[in-house]
């Protein structure tokens, strides 16, 4: 009759050990680990490592849930669900590669996508803000004018810096729509700040419509203009995807319906 007190006694224990131990996955699942154990002879290192295992699993399972809440990605952007055949000029490799994070992540390296409204920009950026998080990497998503504006009501708080910051967080800020910034000093300014204030430490992915020569509709000054390029560019990769709005093609297909025959489909031109 003893043995059994003794066990249970003992359960009891390990589980408030367990606890304090932070350690509620081994709480959950070594009892039928050891049973299984028992049973099977196992030695102690292999069900140490057994329970030990789900206990990292499960530790990675939340801290990927708990980023990916903190990143705000817009949903259903992945990279299975990009159509890399309608962007042939970017290589379906490099951004897997890119995907990884360890080669430019860790050095503060930037991304930049540029093209035309439709073109899949946001859809990327997405996709790989979602494959940073799964390798590990911290990503916060926003459109540029959001921040923008929360980073201008940090200024007039005189918290600006501290709001600058508190983003370090982040391994990847993804800043989506940069030309929708008006061209006004003061959010110009503060977008000018954030971007030298990552410079070298932090890395960003930009999605902008225009190419750098037309930036000067985003930063009323030429010098400033010239400044964020130079720090954006400094270790930058570039994806330029100047292809015909994905949306635009959508809306065509279904207008046109289904089952059209091919002698009615409408012809590109090469002014299209």
């Amino acid at each position: 009759m003893t043995a059994p007190v003794t066990t249970a006694v003992d359960t009891a224990r390990l589980g408030v050990m367990l606890n304090d131990l932070r350690l509620p996955t081994i709480k959950a699942v070594w009892p039928e680990f050891a049973t299984r154990a028992d049973k099977e002879g196992w030695p102690a290192a292999r069900f140490l490592a057994a329970i030990a295992e789900h206990e990292l699993a499960e530790r990675d399972r939340r801290r990927i849930e708990r980023h990916l809440t903190e990143a705000r990605l817009p949903p259903g952007k992945s990279l299975d669900t990009f159509d890399f055949d309608a962007v042939p000029m970017v290589s379906k490799a490099q951004v897997m590669a890119v995907a990884a994070g360890d080669a430019w992540l860790a050095t503060g390296a930037n991304l930049l996508l540029f093209g035309p409204p439709g073109g899949g920009k946001s859809h990327l950026a997405a996709a790989l803000g979602l494959a940073l998080i799964e390798n590990g990497w911290k990503v916060l998503f926003t459109r540029t004018t959001d921040l923008v504006q929360k980073l201008q009501v940090a200024r007039r708080e005189l918290a600006l810096e501290a709001a600058i910051n508190r983003l370090d967080r982040f391994d990847l800020l993804i800043l989506d729509d940069l030309a929708y910034v008006t061209k006004d000093q003061a959010e110009t300014s503060v977008l000018f700040e954030l971007i030298s204030a990552r410079y070298e430490r932090r890395s960003m992915l930009i999605t902008a419509n225009q190419p750098f020569g037309e930036w000067g509709k985003v930063f009323p000054d030429p010098a400033m203009t010239l400044a964020a390029v130079d720090r954006l560019v400094h270790h930058a990769t570039i994806f330029e995807m100047n292809v015909e709005s994905y949306r635009r093609r959508v809306a065509l297909d279904r207008k046109r319906g289904p089952g059209r025959p091919p002698t009615r489909a409408t012809i590109k031109t090469a002014a299209e």
